[in-house]
């Protein structure tokens, strides 16, 4: 089992809960983004602890390969991870963007595309957050609502509270609003489309690039009734939140310990800490402990966990099926 250290980046609508949520010590300011697990290149994860301390994801990968990844999953993706985990502290809203899909990105891109969800984890009173659109639109009339400033008039928004959960197929318009604080979980992409950024400028007062014409044809227009994800969580058993061919994922909710069966899984399992603190122990007897805003990378080769709170906690867990 793997911890690694995180990648603290700071952004111009980034804010100042990250360190103190993670309980790290570091002199950045205006953390927006955490790159818990990454095989991102040039922001690869490197191993925090233990006797791989120092080496990277990919030569983890490279070292260990179906191993590590699970037999399909090495098929599929051989020395690229697959996931790129995130946490995101929005002190001001981001901007609306949108995601291609893997036959567009790799068309344009050379690269995956970025199918996403959201956990929230926590929110400042009145947070908001938008997701697909309210109403039809052509594409036409989705550049000129750019042009004219009024974008935002034909979005999805809600009110948005802790434990909140909204899943973003690339191709979904979005953005995260002012306040929000949340667990990302995407395809190892990227790639984004900046759409509207409420007219701010960079720190040298230059307008922010937009990809007005390339998110056009990336967008998909279909309307939904409702975008937010609902589900009914039990304590101390595995609640299914989204499950697509990129990344299934569900929260756990520890009152006393907790046993997972992972022998007919054949991939490798993120545990992400949202909440309290414990221990992991594996099938070969090794324990890690885990806290509030860690991750754990889990080798495919481990038959199952015991999980142990030390109080009430909260672990979101993530792992790939064809």
């Amino acid at each position: 089992m793997y911890k690694f250290k995180p990648i603290l980046k700071s952004m111009l609508w980034g804010g100042e809960k990250l360190i103190p949520y993670k309980g790290i010590d570091s002199e950045k300011k205006s953390v927006g983004e955490s790159w818990e697990i990454s095989g991102v290149k040039e922001n690869e994860s490197i191993v925090a602890e233990g006797p791989d301390a120092g080496m990277s994801l990919p030569e983890l990968i490279a070292r260990d390969k179906a191993a590590l990844l699970g037999k399909s999953n090495y098929e599929r993706f051989g020395k690229e991870f697959p996931l790129l985990i995130k946490f995101i502290d929005a002190r001001q809203d981001l901007s609306i963007q949108v995601h291609p899909n893997d036959k567009l990105a790799w068309e344009r891109h050379q690269s995956k595309g970025k199918t996403e969800m959201w956990y929230v984890v926590d929110a400042d009173p009145g947070s908001r957050l938008r997701s697909g659109f309210a109403k039809q639109v052509t594409p036409d009339e989705y550049e000129q609502s750019i042009a004219d400033n009024t974008i935002t008039d034909l979005l999805q928004e809600y009110d948005i509270h802790a434990g909140d959960v909204f899943f973003l197929p690339a191709g979904r318009i979005h953005s995260i609003g002012a306040g929000a604080f949340i667990a990302e979980i995407q395809q190892t992409s990227n790639i984004t489309y900046r759409i509207y950024d409420f007219n701010r400028c960079d720190d040298n007062g230059n307008p922010r690039e937009l990809h007005t014409e390339m998110s056009k044809a990336a967008i998909d227009y279909t309307v939904l009734p409702d975008y937010r994800t609902y589900y009914d969580a039990q304590p101390d058993t595995q609640t299914q939140l989204v499950s697509c061919r990129y990344f299934t994922t569900s929260l756990l909710k520890l009152t006393k310990p907790y046993g997972m069966e992972l022998a007919e899984l054949d991939s490798f399992v993120i545990l992400i800490c949202t909440k309290g603190n414990g221990t992991v122990t594996g099938s070969d007897g090794n324990s890690v402990s885990i806290r509030q805003g860690e991750s754990i990378l889990v080798p495919a080769t481990e038959t199952g966990l015991e999980i142990v709170p030390e109080c009430e906690m909260e672990i979101l867990s993530s792992w790939i099926l064809e």
